[in-house]
């Protein structure tokens, strides 16, 4: 039997099977064992392959159809492991907010150079609009236009005001899409918004550090009725890259990777070298300083200061 990977929480998983049914699985017994690195071998949005046990209530999963793609990131606490936050993903929403809590550029660009490396089309929704200061809606403004200048879809929106709530749905319908972001820009309301009978729990944010409070324990997928298929992400408060070489770090970058070809010399790594358009673009402000400087912190493999900001 084939089905879909719903729901995991380490061990075991929720699987939407394919004549509609949904059954509670576990791993066969040396899945785990397998030289697969990451901490959860089977994610959410994973197509399996499994066989019911003897009870017919729950299955044991036999193997994972071939990914498409997946998103990942270094393992919070296991820095030698990674963690796959969820896989075969059309588009990948990140929702954005200016303040309560923040969102440095840093994250932003860690987040879209692993959405690059793994082929994810990735939109840019910057939430709390209707909440702003005039100094943090030209804030918003500002990266806006860093990013639709780049060639990302960005929307302006309010999960509570249900604004340009139609333009994400018309994104969505018929595809499998993931909504990531810290803890606290309002994941679950906005997918409440998207899906009312989903009546996902909504947390609050922390007065004292302006971060938000986990309520999304585990990554789970929920089908919707205008097609389709929406992954919910736990908040995530650092992103770690995960085996990037540096010589394709740049390709990450779809400014930079643009204009590489006309640096001096092939192999440019555009930190020293003589001759070097990328940075020639940069001090020219054809490309923006905060992607250039999260560009050299990938480059130094600085993977926990991510918290850099055009405006600090």
């Amino acid at each position: 039997m084939k089905g879909i990977v719903t729901k995991s929480t380490g061990s075991w998983y929720t699987v939407y099977a394919e004549d509609g049914a949904i059954i509670n699985c576990r791993l066969k017994g040396k899945f785990r064992l397998k030289g697969i690195k990451s901490t959860n071998p089977v994610s959410v949005g994973d197509h399996v392959v499994f066989d019911f046990e003897n009870d017919k209530n729950t299955g044991i999963i036999k193997s994972i159809v071939e990914r498409k793609n997946y998103i990942i990131r270094k393992s919070v606490n296991l820095s030698k492991q990674t963690h796959i936050i969820a896989s075969n993903i059309d588009v990948a929403f990140l929702v954005i907010t200016i303040n309560n809590p923040p969102t440095f550029t840093g994250f932003i660009d860690r987040f879209l150079a692993t959405a690059e490396a793994y082929n994810i089309t990735t939109v840019l929704l910057f939430n709390k609009i209707d909440s702003y200061t005039e100094n943090e809606l030209q804030k918003a403004t500002d990266l806006i236009a860093i990013y639709t200048d780049i060639g990302y879809t960005c929307l302006r929106i309010s999960a509570t005001q249900k604004t340009n709530i139609e333009a994400i749905k018309k994104i969505m319908k018929g595809k499998t899409t993931m909504f990531s972001g810290h803890s606290g820009v309002g994941k679950s309301t906005l997918i409440n918004a998207i899906e009312p009978t989903l009546n996902l729990k909504v947390g609050e944010i922390s007065r004292q550090h302006k971060q938000g409070i986990h309520t999304t324990t585990f990554a789970e997928m929920f089908p919707l009725t205008i097609g389709g298929f929406i992954i919910d992400t736990p908040g995530i408060k650092g992103f770690g890259v995960v085996d990037f070489d540096i010589q394709e770090i740049s390709h990450f970058f779809p400014e930079m990777f643009k204009i590489s070809s006309k640096c001096k010399f092939n192999n440019c790594l555009h930190i020293n070298e003589p001759n070097c358009e990328v940075k020639k673009a940069v001090e020219l402000g054809q490309i923006a300083e905060s992607r250039y400087r999260s560009y050299l912190q990938l480059m130094e493999g600085d993977v926990e200061n991510y918290r850099v900001d055009i405006y600090g």
